[in-house]
């Protein structure tokens, strides 16, 4: 019974429900009317009846008829006469004794009624007085007739059958039913348009089905690991679920709040806008965001974000990208080593001992060297791995890269990870080792100090200069001629900004580039 009840539709509910409800006030308004109007429309009938057999009662004619008894025949034409005028069922008038002299049924006329009258005939009272006459139930209006001297000397009935009361009282009661059936019409109207109107927000759904989707939305919401956020048309968060939640570092009290308050960055006619794949950065988290704009009639009405955390992803990527960099570098310097141990094999057996005594030394003195600046000079070890491998491929590049004696840094900030090291150092030290490829005399050099509130790092090279410079961080935008270049620059400057750091360039086209880059000690990444 249950589960039929809950296939029912709304609109068959709310018209049910309109219906009864209004059927309930009809009935209940109708029947209190209708007890109102009958104990009325007595009143109103048995104070005529009374007031008539007042009148008569107090008629000159009628008093002088008792008195005279020759125009005792009088009162019956005086009695239809009245009745006729005053639409009464009947008129009685009797002596004292009960003796009729005025009656409908003329047969009657002359006899003796034993009807009780003790009120008016001893007491002298008007009343009404409800009686089984011959002709049915009726209401009366009884009054006594005083003679000259002031005795009652007669008594005067006025009736109306109740008969004749109820039919008023029911062509009242069909007036008050046509207008109660206009108001159901006017209801069930009303309740359809309503039901109509109801219908068109749910789109058409019944509250079941609605019920159903809510609890598969919710359902679905926390089952996904992407973040989503629904805002309306005004900028304010109509629904966030948990990873959201988590990935923007927010709370649900930012449900109906606006939205600027989570991005305070973003204008809200650009969150009404949809986006693919649009990468942005929230509380240290790279994350890929998709926006659609929800309309209706076409006119926008909010939008739904989804967010994709591709910081682990990233992180993967650029561990593997660590890897193959350090391969690289290992097989550089494998191959260095290797040309040098032909040359050192070659000299030896040639039995030019001494030179290749002299190479020996020269080797050691300059690994020495470097070894000196880049592991007492550098003392973060992420750093020192970097330039470690750079030194390598400057080698095999017959590159001079050379680390500034000045250079001094202590460990790094927790928050300057190695992956962000070498995005940032990376990038540039190949920029510049690409900028002196075409040189006679390739230099590079390297310096670093955490001297101050900043970290420094700095690279100088003595190539060509930047053609271009205003557009070197631009994403996909390349001197360099080839497939997948115009990134490098872009990554850097994405990655600096992220730690609230800045790149300076002093650019000389017959000296070269010189790539300086500031980044906070105190900064967290965002």
């Amino acid at each position: 019974m249950l589960r039929k009840l809950k296939t029912v539709s709304l609109k068959t509910k709310i018209l049910t429900l309109l219906i009864s409800l209004i059927l309930a006030v009809i009935i209940l308004l109708s029947g209190i009317y209708i007890m109102f109007e009958k104990k009325q429309t007595e009143e109103d009938i048995g104070n005529l009846a009374l007031q008539v057999a007042k009148t008569v009662s107090f008629m000159p004619s009628v008093k002088t008829a008792f008195e005279n008894k020759d125009q005792i025949q009088l009162l019956q034409s005086i009695a239809d006469s009245i009745k006729m005028q005053v639409e009464a069922n009947y008129i009685v008038i009797k002596n004292a004794d009960g003796v009729i002299y005025a009656h409908p049924d003329l047969l009657s006329i002359g006899k003796k009624q034993r009807e009780s009258n003790y009120r008016a005939l001893i007491f002298g009272q008007y009343y009404n007085a409800k009686i089984d006459s011959p002709f049915g139930t009726a209401l009366t209006g009884n009054a006594p007739i005083f003679g000259a001297d002031g005795n009652i000397i007669g008594i005067v009935s006025v009736g109306y059958l109740y008969e004749d009361i109820y039919v008023e009282i029911y062509r009242k009661i069909r007036s008050i039913s046509a207008v109660s059936i206009v108001v159901l019409l006017i209801g069930i109207i009303g309740g359809i348009m309503l039901t109509n109107n109801i219908r068109k927000d749910t789109l058409g759904l019944e509250p079941f089905e609605i019920a159903n989707l809510y609890r598969q939305r919710s359902a679905i919401l926390h089952s996904i690991k992407e973040g989503i956020i629904a805002i309306d048309e005004n900028g304010l968060i109509t629904m966030i679920n948990q990873p959201a939640i988590q990935m923007l570092g927010c709370d649900k009290s930012y449900l109906y709040e606006s939205i600027e308050k989570v991005f305070p960055n973003t204008l809200l006619k650009n969150f009404l806008n949809p986006c693919e794949n649009e990468e942005i950065y929230l509380h240290n988290r790279l994350v890929i965001m998709n926006r659609e704009v929800v309309k209706e009639s076409g006119k926008v009405i909010g939008a739904v974000a989804s967010f994709r955390d591709k910081t682990d992803v990233k992180k993967m990527i650029e561990t593997i990208s660590e890897v193959r960099q350090y391969s690289e570098d290992l097989r550089a310097q494998t191959h260095e080593y290797a040309n040098k141990l032909y040359v050192l094999s070659g000299l030896m057996q040639l039995g030019k001992f001494a030179e290749a005594v002299d190479m020996i030394q020269a080797e050691l003195k300059l690994s020495t060297k470097q070894n000196h600046l880049l592991f007492d000079r550098i003392e973060d070890s992420h750093v020192q791995a970097i330039l470690l491998g750079k030194i390598a491929k400057a080698s095999e590049k017959k590159i001079q890269f050379i680390i500034d004696q000045n250079s001094s840094l202590s460990p790094l900030p927790k928050h300057m990870e190695l992956s962000s090291l070498i995005a940032i150092l990376g990038n540039i030290m190949d920029n510049a080792f690409e900028a002196v490829s075409k040189n006679e005399e390739k230099k590079v050099v390297f310096f670093a100090t955490d001297v101050g509130n900043d970290v420094i790092f700095e690279v100088a090279d003595n190539g060509s200069g930047i053609m271009v410079e205003e557009k070197i961080f631009t994403k996909g935008f390349s001197t360099k001629l080839g497939e997948r270049r115009g990134y490098g620059l872009a990554i850097v400057q994405d990655t600096v900004n992220r730690f609230g750091g800045c790149i300076e360039i002093q650019n000389d086209r017959t000296k070269g580039a010189i790539f300086t880059v500031f980044l906070p000690k105190k900064g967290d990444c965002k």
